[in-house]
């Protein structure tokens, strides 16, 4: 959401509302992120205050903090997927991030691949699951290995490789433990890439090495043995054909502002689109700072370039 304004400075876009923490499984997460941002923010001059954000508290303290604009740092369900965004449209706030629909869109990992799909770009094959599920025609659809996914889940929370067809039941319990679907998804063997997206702009693209068996929770915001390579050695046309599939996934659910896409590339090369990620971490582990560092803007030209979009109807970035 956005409204036009005069040239902005960090004294006189306003108060503005750091919305943190929430109550999804990536609750930790966001309080991290939220920290960094506020310290950012009030780096800059800005008149910023905390939310740690509660069912039962976040409408009161909202309607009555008199905030000119949200900077919304939620991770998951909650925060990320359209619900505060609704709130905050109906309390005329403008915030941070994409609106609803794409939020919610972007959330659900089984929906945007389906939009994927409808828009031409490519993703990888996928089987929705439940309780009764017959496992060995999953595996002789999609092959073994796949990915067992939550299609609410975040932070790769819920995720289990599955190597055997035994290993289905226990791999469709976890994820199930969280909210929506359950899918299984054909398994990438390749290496992962990610590409931020600020305003209209695709920034540098990003390798992820790990030794985990996939990139998840532990080597995402714990490990340190996990390698962030940027510039990545791709050739400059190899690069520029990822950024634009990066931005037409992006612009295929309806996102905008800011928000990361995430890819795997096969042994051909050719790219699948994973994830849309339409509020990523911005902790010292998070991959969209690395990215605008690759792109010269260092954490509080990232704050502020992110902030200042919620009054620019345009996209346009200016740090």
């Amino acid at each position: 959401m956005s409204k036009q304004t005069d040239i902005l400075t960090p004294t006189n876009i306003g108060r503005v509302a750091v919305l943190m923490g929430g109550w999804s499984s990536e609750r930790e997460v966001s309080l991290n992120s939220g920290r960094a941002v506020y310290k950012a923010l009030v780096n800059l001059g800005v008149n910023a205050t905390c939310i740690d954000v509660r069912r039962d508290t976040i409408l009161q303290e909202l309607q009555s903090g008199d905030f000119d604009c949200v900077f919304n740092i939620l991770h998951g369900p909650g925060g990320e997927d359209g619900v505060i965004q609704g709130v905050l449209e109906v309390l005329n706030i403008p915030y941070t991030g994409s609106g609803i629909l794409a939020s919610a869109l972007s959330m659900d990992k089984l929906r945007s691949k389906q939009m994927f799909e409808a828009a031409g770009l490519p993703t990888p094959e996928y089987m929705i699951l439940d309780d009764n599920s017959d496992y060995e025609y999953v595996a002789a659809t999609l092959g073994l290995p796949v990915m067992v996914k939550p299609a609410l889940g975040g932070s790769s929370i819920g995720l289990t490789k599955v190597n055997e067809v035994e290993d289905f039941r226990n791999a469709w319990q976890t994820a199930a433990e969280y909210a929506g679907d359950v899918f299984a998804e054909q398994w990438i063997e390749g290496d992962e890439y990610t590409v931020a997206i600020l305003g209209e702009q695709a920034l540098p693209p990003i390798q992820l090495k790990t030794p985990h068996v996939f990139y998840d929770y532990e080597a995402k915001y714990l490990a340190n043995d996990t390698q962030y390579i940027c510039p990545t050695g791709l050739d400059g046309k190899e690069e520029q054909q990822l950024q634009r599939l990066a931005l037409s996934a992006f612009k295929a659910t309806g996102c905008t502002s800011w928000g990361r896409v995430d890819f795997m590339r096969d042994a051909n090369g050719r790219y699948w689109i994973i994830e849309i990620n339409t509020i990523p971490g911005m902790t010292d582990h998070s991959l969209v700072p690395m990215a605008a560092k690759a792109a010269g803007l260092n954490f509080n030209d990232l704050v502020w370039a992110i902030l200042q979009q919620t009054m620019q109807p345009s996209g346009e970035v200016t740090a």
